[in-house]
């Protein structure tokens, strides 16, 4: 594999850093050694600018809200130019009348604050306890994520114009077809000229759901990132 390697994409939370933390020491170190040959590119499920500053706002180009959004690093500034912002619209009284039904058959009738989140650039989130739900009681709901894999198909099959995710701890994330990680990271490459088989992937959520199974069930290269801690060991073979 590692010869004809020419771009490394990575996950964000989970993969390079704690979730929603900053990067640690020695993955920034191994960023930095790993940029001096290969092109290195974020894959990420959340804004652009949110996922620079995580990465204590490392020189990297940036792909977020699954391909809705694209910033490049400006080498001059020091700072992150978004280059592409899509805002796509939401039918929201046919989103909440589908998130209804499926709380009714699955007994999810109780919740906490609002049932669906829509963030601005298209994508939704339907929040299983509520958008205003206890920290403590959202930890304990679903820690292994076998509720939600258990009716995964049933959303998917209510909301067949979105890619849907298992998110977070108690929740669903929809992104409006087609995009997901893998199809953002293969528009990158069409755009840049580089064919999948030189292309390494790190990530964590790989599982059935996971907003990494896109890109996993792909013909990319996919390293399995369990713990953000490996990820030196993981990419060693590559330096």
């Amino acid at each position: 594999m590692g010869s004809k390697i020419k771009l490394l994409a990575f996950d964000l939370d989970g993969t390079v850093t704690q979730h929603k933390s900053q990067i640690e020491k020695d993955n920034l170190e191994l960023f930095t050694a790993l940029s001096k040959k290969y092109r290195l590119l974020m894959v990420g499920a959340g804004g652009c600018m949110r996922i620079f500053n995580q990465l204590q706002k490392f020189p990297i180009d940036i792909i977020g809200n699954y391909g809705l959004q694209f910033a490049k690093y400006n080498e001059q500034t020091g700072e992150l130019e978004i280059k592409r912002d899509v805002v796509l619209p939401i039918d929201k009284e046919s989103v909440d009348k589908r998130a209804r039904e499926l709380r009714c058959l699955f007994g999810f009738t109780e919740f906490t604050g609002e049932s669906v989140e829509y963030h601005p650039s298209g994508c939704i989130t339907i929040a299983i306890l509520g958008t205003k739900a206890n920290l403590s009681d959202k930890l304990v709901f679903d820690p292994d994520r076998s509720r939600r894999r258990a009716i995964h198909d049933d959303v998917k099959a209510a909301f067949p114009e979105y890619t849907v995710f298992i998110g977070g701890t108690s929740s669903f994330d929809m992104a409006p077809a087609p995009y997901n990680k893998a199809y953002s990271l293969s528009e990158y490459c069409r755009e840049h000229g580089i064919s999948h088989d030189e292309v390494v992937y790190f990530g964590d959520d790989y599982g059935k759901g996971g907003n990494d199974e896109s890109i996993y069930l792909s013909d990319f290269n996919f390293i399995k990132i369990d713990d953000y801690r490996t990820l030196p060991q993981k990419a060693a073979f590559l330096l």
